[in-house]
C-alpha cells in the first residue's frame, strides 16, 4: 500500500456507506485524513464524521469550517453524496421525487463544490475536485428521468469547472460508475439486479472498492495531468 495521498485532508460527502464508505477507507489507506460529510455516521472509527445536509448551503459551510478549525486545510472533495429515484414513464413523473434526487445528486454537488473551493482559493495552493456522475449520466436508462439528468449535468458542470479553474491548479474530475454492488442495490428487486448484471460488459456488478481505486488515483499527485475527465464506466476516459 503507497502513502500518495499522505497529508491530505479530504472530504467525502456521502461517506459513511456504500461507494463513499469504500473511498473513505481507500483514503485513509493511503495515508489521507478522511472526512465524511453524511447525514449519518459511518461504523468505521478511523473516518472523522461531521453530520452535513448537502442542500443546505449554511450545513455545509459548517462543514468546511469544522475541518480547517481542525486540520487547517482541504485538499480533496469527493462529492459522492446521492440518493436514487422513483423510476417511471415521463406521464407519470412523481414531482417531488424529482426536485429531491435534483436537490441533492445535482445541486448537492455544485454547493459542496462552492463551498470547498472557497476555501481551497483561501488557502491558494491547489486542490482536487472529484464528483461522481453515472452511467446513467453518459447513455440512456430506461423510465429514469431526475437521476439520468442529475448525473449528465454533473459531468458537464465538471468539465466545466476544469476549464475555470485549471490555471489555478485546482482540478475538477468525474467519475460515472457503471451498476456498482452497493446496500442500494439490494433493496431493489432481484430481477431488477439481474437486468443490470446483464447490461455489465464484466459480467458482473462492480465492487465499491473498485470505484474508491480509481477515485484514490485520481485525488493523488499521479493523475496532475487528468484534469476534466470523465472516467467512463469501462475504465476510459475523455478528457478536455
Amino acid at each position: 500500500m503507497t502513502n500518495r495521498l499522505k497529508g491530505k485532508v479530504a472530504i467525502i460527502t456521502g461517506g459513511s456507506s456504500g461507494i463513499g464508505l469504500a473511498i473513505a477507507q481507500k483514503f485513509v489507506k493511503e495515508g489521507a485524513v478522511a472526512i465524511s460529510a453524511d447525514i449519518n455516521a459511518p461504523k468505521d472509527s478511523k473516518i472523522d464524521f461531521i453530520q452535513t445536509d448537502v442542500t443546505d448551503s449554511s450545513s455545509l459551510r459548517s462543514l468546511v469550517e469544522n475541518v480547517v478549525e481542525k486540520y487547517t486545510h482541504v485538499d480533496i472533495l469527493v462529492a459522492n453524496a446521492g440518493v436514487s429515484e422513483k423510476k417511471a414513464p415521463i406521464s407519470e413523473l412523481d414531482e417531488d421525487n424529482w426536485n429531491k434526487v435534483i436537490s441533492i445528486d445535482l445541486t448537492g454537488v455544485v454547493l459542496s463544490n462552492k463551498y470547498v473551493v472557497q476555501q481551497m482559493e483561501k488557502q491558494n495552493s491547489g486542490g482536487n475536485i472529484i464528483n461522481m456522475s453515472s452511467i446513467l449520466g453518459v447513455v440512456g436508462g430506461e423510465k429514469s428521468q431526475a437521476y439520468s439528468a442529475a448525473k449528465a449535468g454533473v459531468a458537464n458542470y465538471t468539465k466545466s469547472q476544469a476549464v475555470t479553474y485549471a490555471s489555478q491548479g485546482i482540478r475538477f474530475n468525474a467519475v460515472a460508475p457503471g451498476y456498482v454492488n452497493t446496500p442500494l442495490l439490494k433493496t431493489l428487486p432481484k430481477e431488477t439486479t439481474d437486468s443490470m448484471v446483464e447490461k455489465m460488459p464484466i459480467g458482473r456488478l462492480a465492487e465499491p472498492e473498485e470505484i474508491a481505486n480509481v477515485v484514490s488515483f485520481l485525488a493523488s499527485d499521479e493523475a496532475s495531468i487528468v484534469t476534466g475527465a470523465l472516467i467512463n464506466a469501462d475504465g476510459g476516459y475523455t478528457a478536455l
